[in-house]
């Protein structure tokens, strides 16, 4: 053995593998974009621009069918991403008719619709619909980050029963925010506004929903680049890569009604953890949810810290509510087989085995 650390390095140099990664790295952007999406599902009902999906479950075990709910900002395909990376995927498997109420892209003639509106005119018929489709009189709620916040409001002013409502890295109080303190003070002193910005677009492009998130997360939005330079020589990391970068970039539009909402009666205002918000002229009173409720957070959500979801737990009536942290981050979470799995632990003891029942 050489003695000389130059030699050394070089002797131990691995070029093919340093070209590959390196070619990889560069003609990434070059190559066909990944499938997502791939669990069988057909359409239930329409709105609008929002769909209703049904992944029939591979083996029925379960009474109580499962609704998924994601945010207004991005694409809810990370619920299914790929083959093994899927929480759709593992909660079929495990038994459960799910649902996705997949909210679409909204258009400039769509520029009106509240976050009333699309919980009363598509959520709350988008769970009647899931209800009559499955026979079944109950049904249990996954939502996801804002997907979440709106579940939440629907579950404290719904008719139809909610056996089970599952928040994921929601917001709730936002006295407690990750974005920098400045803006939120901001907003709240009234030194700036979004209202001129909201009447000028009337639909929030999705270029600007987009930076908006990167202002917030940077400059943790530029690591999966550093990443995938490090990793482009391993294939399956690559097709992760690309699968999850396709999501990342493809934020959509917000109409800018809602977005009026967000940001100043949730936001601003903080009128939900407060009792002060209204769908409809109907108060929000989340004390009047007794549904079973789990709320989920991620030790490094750098997007939405657990002490803005924990509040939700003392808000409700509920006699059985549970709470877990899961090592992830907020996009990640969902990727983790470990939501899967607390998911259906704590899922199926109340959805109704059909097993127990014949």
């Amino acid at each position: 053995m050489s003695t000389n650390p130059l030699i050394d390095l070089f002797s131990s140099f691995d070029y093919k593998k340093e070209q590959k990664r390196w070619n990889r790295f560069c003609n990434i952007l070059n190559e066909p974009e990944p499938k997502v999406g791939q669990t069988p599902r057909k359409v239930v009902w329409q709105k609008n621009k929002t769909t209703l999906w049904h992944y029939p479950a591979e083996e029925k075990k379960h009474e109580v069918p499962v609704l998924l709910v994601y945010s207004l900002f991005n694409k809810p395909f990370i619920f299914d991403l790929a083959p093994g990376a899927s929480i759709i995927e593992a909660l079929v498997k495990a038994g459960y008719d799910v649902y996705l109420l997949d909210w679409g892209i909204p258009g400039y003639e769509d520029k009106g619709i509240t976050i009333d509106d699309y919980i009363a005119d598509y959520l709350q018929k988008g769970v009647k619909r899931v209800l009559r489709h499955s026979n079944a009189d109950e049904i249990s709620i996954i939502g996801y980050c804002l997907g979440g916040t709106m579940t939440a409001m629907y579950t404290a002013i719904a008719d139809e029963a909610v056996k089970n409502l599952i928040v994921a890295a929601v917001p709730v109080d936002f006295s407690v925010s990750a974005v920098p303190v400045e803006w939120v003070e901001g907003l709240r002193n009234g030194v700036f506004s979004m209202d001129r910005f909201i009447d000028v677009y009337s639909l929030i492009p999705s270029y600007y929903v987009g930076g908006m998130f990167q202002a917030v997360s940077s400059p943790i939005n530029n690591s999966p680049y550093v990443t995938l330079l490090n990793r482009a020589h391993d294939d399956k990391f690559v097709e992760k890569w690309q699968r999850m970068n396709k999501w990342t970039n493809e934020h959509v539009p917000v109409t800018g009604e809602a977005f009026r909402q967000f940001t100043n009666d949730l936001i601003k205002d903080n009128k939900l953890i407060k009792g002060e918000m209204t769908v409809r002229g109907e108060k929000v009173d989340l004390a009047k949810i007794k549904s079973n409720l789990l709320v989920i957070s991620s030790k490094k959500d750098h997007l939405v810290p657990k002490e803005q979801s924990l509040p939700l737990l003392d808000a409700v009536s509920s006699e059985d509510k549970t709470s877990e942290l899961v090592d992830a981050g907020h996009v990640s979470l969902t990727l983790t087989s470990q939501f899967a799995t607390v998911i259906d632990s704590w899922l199926s003891e109340r959805s109704r085995s059909l097993q127990k029942t014949k």
